[in-house]
C-alpha cells in the first residue's frame, strides 16, 4: 500500500528568538565633559541587563529543556525531543500535536530503516487492510476501480479521481447489498453521501462507503452516459471470495486464489475438493496478481498439492529457525494428478512461498512471468491512535534454501499479456491449456477427506502477526 511519509524533525540550529522589544538604547554621552570610558561602561552595563532580561524571559518559557514532557529513550533522541520542545514552543501557528506524531512516525521509518516492507499506516488505512486480510468487514459489495473514461490505455496515469478519472464500479458481488439494490458494472460513482470523489483515491473511497452494518450509504451514479442518480444502499457484512473455480473442457479444474486472507485456506479447500468431485482429472492453478497475506495460509493451501516434507522456513535474528511442514491433508497431493501453475510479477511473498514449493517438489509446471520477489516476513501491531506499524521479523526460504529476492520464482513457460494483447484473450491460460493437452490425465485419485489441522510438528505462530505484502483490493 503507498504511503504518504513526512520526514523525522531535525534538530534545529537556528538562534534562540529574540526579544519582541529590543533592549533600550545607551543614554548619548554627555556632552558636557563626560569622556568615552563612561559611554563604554554604560553601554556594556545595558548589555548586561538586556541579557539578563532576555534569560529570565527564555527560561520562564521553558528553556531549551522545555514542558513537553517528552522523554529521550537514548542520547540520539535528544535532538528529537529538543526539536519538538522548540516547535511546540516557538512555531507562530497552532500546532496538532497528533500530526506531529505521525509526521515523526513515518518519518523514522522512511529514513531510519531502510526496508520499504515496514512501515506507517494510518488508521484508516490500516483498519481497512486488516478488513481485508480478515476476508471479512462492513461495506456494500461491489468491487471499484479508477479508470481513465476517455483513454483507459493511460489508467496508469490517473492519480485522483477527476473528469476524466473516474471511479467505476467493476462489478458488485453475488447477492451483496450492491446488487440488490441495483448496482451495475460500468456504473460512475460521482459522489458519497452527496460529496464529490473528485480529489480522492479509490482508498479513500473505500475507507468512506465502507462502515458498520446496518447503516446507509448513498452513491450518486451516472450510468451510460445519463443523469446522475442517487442509490441508497444498507450495508452489510460483506465475507470476500477468494476463490474463483471453473471446468474448462470438460476436464480441467480451473482454480484462481485472490489473496490468502484469514478465509481463504478453507475456501481453497472446499473448492478445490469439488472441483475434483466434478471430475477434474488435471488442475490449472492461478496465482496471478495474488499480492499474500498470511503466511500459515499458504502453508495450507501448499500442503493441498504437498503431501509432506519442507514447505518453507522462516528465519529471524538470534538464529531463530521455524520449519513449517505440509499439514498432510491434502485433498490433491498424488503424484499423478497434473498441476499448472499460473504466476506473474504480481504473484507476492505468500503466492511465491506456495509456487516455490510446488515447483521445488515437482508438483507444479510455472507457466507465466517471474514472480515479484518477496521473501520477508512482517509483523503488524495496532498503535494507540488506531493506525498500525508493519515491522519485517524475518525472511523466508524455499524448501531447497533459495531467496526468491530479488529475481522472483522463475516459470518453466514463460508467456506473457503483450500491450496488443485483447483483454478478452489470455495467452497464459491458453498456454496451460496446451501444456495439459499432452499430459496425462489423473484418475480421479485424491488424497485424504478429512478436515484435520496442521500437523502437530509444526511450528505456528499468530496468523493475525505474521503477513506478507498485502495490498488493500478494492471491494467495498
Amino acid at each position: 500500500m503507498t504511503e504518504s511519509n513526512a520526514p523525522l524533525p531535525a534538530e534545529s540550529t537556528s538562534p534562540p528568538p529574540m526579544p519582541t522589544q529590543p533592549p533600550l538604547a545607551p543614554a548619548r554621552p554627555d556632552r558636557s565633559g563626560s569622556g568615552p570610558l563612561t559611554w563604554i561602561v554604560g553601554l556594556a552595563l545595558a548589555a548586561v541587563v538586556g541579557a539578563l532580561l532576555f534569560a529570565a524571559g527564555f527560561l520562564a518559557a521553558g528553556g531549551l529543556a522545555g514542558n513537553s514532557g517528552c522523554a529521550a529513550p537514548n542520547e540520539s533522541f535528544a535532538p528529537f525531543c529538543k526539536a519538538y520542545d522548540l516547535l511546540k514552543r516557538d512555531f507562530v501557528d497552532d500546532l496538532d500535536s497528533d500530526k506531529l506524531a505521525e509526521g515523526a512516525i513515518k518519518g523514522m521509518f522512511q529514513y531510519g530503516v531502510a526496508d520499504p516492507f515496514s512501515g506507517y499506516m494510518p488508521p484508516d488505512q490500516y483498519q481497512q487492510a486488516l478488513g481485508d486480510l480478515s476476508g471479512s468487514f462492513g461495506g456494500i459489495g461491489a468491487e471499484m476501480a479508477m479508470s481513465n473514461v476517455d483513454d483507459p490505455a493511460k489508467t496508469s496515469e490517473c492519480t485522483a479521481f477527476s473528469d476524466v478519472c473516474r471511479l467505476v464500479v467493476v462489478a458488485p458481488l453475488a447477492d451483496s447489498p450492491a446488487e440488490v439494490a441495483g448496482l451495475q458494472a460500468g456504473d460512475l460513482v460521482l459522489a458519497v453521501d452527496g460529496k464529490s470523489v473528485d480529489g480522492s483515491t479509490v482508498n479513500d473511497q473505500v475507507t468512506v462507503i465502507r462502515g458498520e452494518p446496518g447503516t446507509k450509504v448513498v452513491l450518486t451514479i451516472m450510468r451510460n452516459g445519463g443523469d446522475p442518480f442517487d442509490v441508497s444502499i444498507t450495508r452489510d457484512k460483506i465475507v470476500i471470495k477468494e476463490v474463483e473455480t471453473k471446468m474448462i473442457d470438460g476436464h480441467i479444474g480451473y482454480i484462481a486464489l485472490n489473496s490468502f486472507s484469514a478465509e481463504a485456506a478453507d475456501q481453497f479447500a472446499t473448492a478445490l475438493r469439488k472441483l475434483l468431485d466434478d471430475g477434474a482429472d488435471q488442475i490449472i492453478f492461478d496465482l496471478r496478481d495474488n499480492p499474500g497475506g498470511y503466511i500459515d495460509a499458504a502453508q495450507k493451501i501448499a500442503s493441498q498439492f504437498i503431501g509432506d516434507g519442507l514447505i518453507f522456513t522462516q528465519e529471524s535474528a538470534g538464529n531463530d529457525v521455524r520449519e513449517y511442514n505440509s499439514t498432510g491433508d491434502g485433498v490433491a497431493t498424488d503424484p499423478k494428478l497434473p498441476v499448472v501453475l499460473l504466476v506473474n510479477g504480481g504473484s507476492a511473498s505468500a503466492s511465491e512461498i506456495v509456487a516455490a514449493a510446488l515447483k521445488e517438489h515437482d508438483r507444479a509446471t510455472l507457466i507465466g512471468e517471474p514472480t515479484y520477489g518477496k521473501n520477508t516476513v512482517q509483523v503488524w501491531t495496532e498503535l494507540d491512535n488506531g493506525g498500525g506499524v508493519r515491522i519485517t521479523i524475518s525472511r523466508w526460504f524455499t524448501p531447497d534454501h533459495n531467496s526468491v529476492a530479488p529475481d522472483g520464482v522463475q516459470p518453466d513457460i514463460t508467456v506473457a499479456r503483450t500491450a496488443d494483447t485483447p483483454p478478452e484473450k489470455d495467452p497464459v491460460l491458453d498456454a496451460a491449456i496446451k501444456f495439459l493437452a499432452d499430459q496425462p490425465r489423473s484418475a480421479g485419485a485424491v488424497g485424504p477427506t478429512h478436515d484435520g489441522a496442521a500437523a502437530a510438528d509444526v511450528a505456528m505462530r499468530p496468523a493475525a502477526d505474521l503477513v506478507g505484502i498485502v495490498l488493500p483490493r478494492a471491494v467495498c
